[in-house]
């Protein structure tokens, strides 16, 4: 096993196989991937980095793009083509890689994913009015915890009834973003890279599985529906009990979807 910071993005390899990559969240870091790290990599090759502004990947002031940083990462590291495995913001990006550069993406695994163009419900909207003004007063802690009441309780559960090893896990992650956010964010921009991409959902031809946590927000069903719907090799699961971060909270339940789609795709 590796870790390196031979560019601004700090990844982790491990494994020897068919290369997977894992995309975390917005609201975590590569830390997420604890609970697959292992797993996986007993027959994949699997990475995990950091995306620009999160955990050990420092945000520049300038002009950026994640789905061109993982293009360079895949790039650098002779990886295409890759299943990509992608959860939220990083399912957001992963879309963008397999429309921009199809030759480096063997298959997709969408988890509570994102996608441009979506109209978000005032309960979502709410909630990033709510982080951002706590964030502009600089209350760090409560940016968080509306972040955690959101994503990792989820609508329909209170804190209490959320594994508490789970919520301090995000809590670090997402505290750790919101502080390289403080120190360089106002002067790093960020541009999509195929900005239409909610219309070319069907341009992706790759094997693709869509999975969402049965409590999370209304947004992420509606969103796996439409990724179901649309792209055209697609086929959806619901990991029952979790909300946004099944990977982290059902980790037995996710490893036993995604290895075994990944092991159909290799018995052909």
């Amino acid at each position: 096993m590796t870790a390196t910071q031979q560019t601004e993005l700090h990844r982790e390899v491990a494994g020897e196989g068919l290369p997977v990559v894992l995309v975390h969240a917005g609201i975590c870091d590569s830390r997420m991937w604890d609970p697959q790290w292992e797993t996986f990599a007993q027959a994949h090759r699997v990475i995990r980095y950091d995306i620009r502004g999160f955990g050990r990947s420092p945000l520049s002031p300038r002009l950026y793009s994640h789905p061109a940083d993982l293009i360079a990462l895949l790039d650098e590291l002779a990886l295409g083509p890759a299943t990509l495995v992608g959860a939220s913001m990083g399912g957001g990006i992963s879309l963008q890689v397999a429309v921009a550069r199809p030759d480096l993406v063997s298959a997709l695994v969408l988890v509570g994913s994102g996608v441009r163009g979506h109209e978000w419900s005032d309960y979502v909207t709410d909630s990033w009015t709510e982080e951002e003004a706590a964030f502009e007063r600089g209350d760090l802690d409560a940016a968080v915890e509306v972040n955690l009441r959101t994503w990792v309780d989820g609508p329909h559960r209170s804190p209490d009834q959320v594994d508490g090893d789970v919520r301090r896990k995000v809590s670090e992650m997402q505290r750790r973003a919101l502080e390289l956010y403080a120190e360089s964010g106002a002067d790093a921009q960020e541009e999509a890279l195929v900005l239409d991409i909610g219309d070319r959902l069907g341009e992706i031809s790759v094997p693709t599985l869509v999975l969402v946590g049965e409590l999370d927000v209304p947004d992420m069903h509606a969103i796996a529906d439409r990724l179901d719907r649309e792209i055209p090799d697609a086929r959806r699961a619901t990991i029952s009990g979790a909300a946004h971060v099944p990977s982290m909270e059902r980790p037995a339940e996710f490893d036993r979807l995604v290895l075994g789609f990944l092991d159909d795709l290799e018995a052909g």
